[in-house]
């Protein structure tokens, strides 16, 4: 059956609309935005309203590759709604509610447009529910890169940053709508469901297995995921009483073990040098080898494949915890501002451990001809979707911070870092917002340095 079949528009006359209270004040409600207008991403996102809350439920079978979800939002309308879209890529919606009432329901392309029966009011807070089921599909980005939902030997591993969410969960899918998130996996029992946040249950019955996680702190969608298989569970504490929940493949177990050792170390040395960690528990994914193209720092528990498990990795995926997951990047053109800071931290935990000075890794990459690949586009101005991943980004981004270090010194420097993920702890920043921010904190005018490491062409004339 055609899902949209399955859903009826439910038309009343106006009148009886505003009897019920649709519209109040005369005020006609419209469609909130199929995007927020991303420069990089135009369809990504929703305008007219913002979610707080999510509660997704999956049931999955490995062997079909089969996938029965429903989510459900509590958001707040930004404007008067009589329609707003929701991004979902593939599957099929069996059903769609709006405030209890069944709602019309159409796709087109990797939007999901509801129409409730009763529009809703600027300021008022509403629950949605999404019910869909088929195969999860897996995402190509423009870098050609996979994400979404990947299927693995025995289960599967879900990965969304910058698109992938939608392939599994219905959402407002862009990093400047961050909310909480409640996360129920069923699975065939002797399977693990890994995600974010906090495991709260686990239950069997009829040979089936349901692991429930709660997200109590902001999270954006990209950050979410779920890792299925047969995962070895091993929980701890940092010395400052962070709980640790690591999840290896089997297979990579004993390779793993020294770096996975490693973990309570490096999250408080991030503590020293960032500020307070922003979770309420931290850990990581490994997850089988060549699962993923790439590690991801999703929120709490990082996943990285096994074949790209090593120390320097875990480092830049816990860095994240505090720049991109915590302090999330307004529109995706501030990626910047995630991975400039997480390769920094690698270069500071080289210096900090008896490796390579910052000034050595950052002599290293000046030291690279004027046409390399580091040079081919300023770290703020990522010229398409297709190179947000680049060198530009990391390698030049964390060079700026190199910057800012050697302009206002190893003190000022450290009380900016900290006063920057203290002012912005678990909210949206922008780059203007950081430039702004260093000036503010540090009392120097830093416009030659923007102008020329973070906005400029090309490779400056000299380090």
């Amino acid at each position: 059956m055609d899902h949209r079949s399955a859903i009826r528009r439910l038309v009343l006359p106006a009148a009886l609309l505003l009897a019920l209270g649709g519209c109040t004040g005369g005020v006609e409600g419209k469609p909130g935005a199929a995007g927020v207008r991303d420069g990089l991403f135009p369809k990504l996102g929703n305008g007219g309203y913002d979610v707080e809350h999510y509660s997704v439920a999956l049931d999955y079978d490995p062997g079909r590759n089969h996938l029965t979800g429903s989510v459900t939002l509590d958001a707040r309308a930004t404007r008067d709604l009589s329609a707003f879209n929701l991004d979902f890529a593939g599957m099929d919606v069996t059903s769609a509610t709006v405030g209890g009432e069944r709602a019309d329901a159409n796709r087109a392309g990797t939007e999901l447009t509801l129409r409730p029966a009763d529009e809703i009011d600027k300021g008022a807070r509403f629950r949605t529910t999404v019910a869909y089921s088929g195969t999860p599909k897996t995402l190509t980005d423009q870098d050609d890169s996979h994400e979404g939902w990947l299927r693995t030997a025995d289960g599967a591993l879900a990965l969304g940053e910058p698109t992938g969410s939608m392939a599994w969960f219905p959402s407002n899918n862009h990093p400047s709508d961050k909310a909480t998130y409640d996360l129920k996996v069923t699975v065939p029992a002797g399977l693990k469901a890994v995600s974010n946040g906090e495991l709260k249950s686990t239950v069997t019955a009829g040979g089936r297995t349901t692991f429930t996680w709660h997200t109590g702190e902001p999270m954006a969608s990209y950050a979410a995921t779920v890792a299925i298989g047969k995962y070895d569970v091993e929980s701890s504490k940092t010395p400052s009483g962070i709980p640790v929940y690591a999840a290896v493949d089997p297979a990579a177990k004993k390779e793993a073990a020294g770096v996975v050792g490693q973990l309570p170390g490096i999250v408080e040395w991030g503590k020293e040098n960032f500020g307070p960690y922003p979770f309420s528990s931290t850990g990581v994914i490994v997850a089988p080898e060549g699962s993923a193209e790439y590690a991801l720092e999703t929120q709490n528990r990082p996943v990285i494949p096994a074949d790209q498990f090593d120390t320097e990795t875990l480092v830049h995926e816990l860095a994240h915890q505090w720049f991109g997951d915590s302090v999330t990047p307004e529109r995706w053109k501030d990626m910047w501002l995630n991975e400039g800071f997480a390769t920094y931290a690698e270069w500071l935990w080289s210096e900090d451990h008896g490796g390579k000075s910052t000034q050595a890794h950052f002599d290293e990459q000046y030291a690279k001809a004027a046409d390399a690949e580091l040079w081919a586009f300023p770290p703020a101005e990522p010229p398409s979707a297709a190179e947000i991943s680049d060198k530009p980004v990391y390698e030049r981004g964390a060079m700026v911070v190199h910057k800012i270090r050697r302009a206002v010194g190893d003190d000022a420097f450290y009380d900016i870092v900290q006063g920057w993920t203290k002012k912005y702890r678990h909210a949206n920043a922008s780059t203007e917002d950081f430039t702004r921010f260093v000036e503010e904190e540090s009392g120097e005018d830093l416009t030659d340095l923007w102008d020329t490491w973070l906005y400029g062409d090309g490779k400056p004339k000299s380090p």
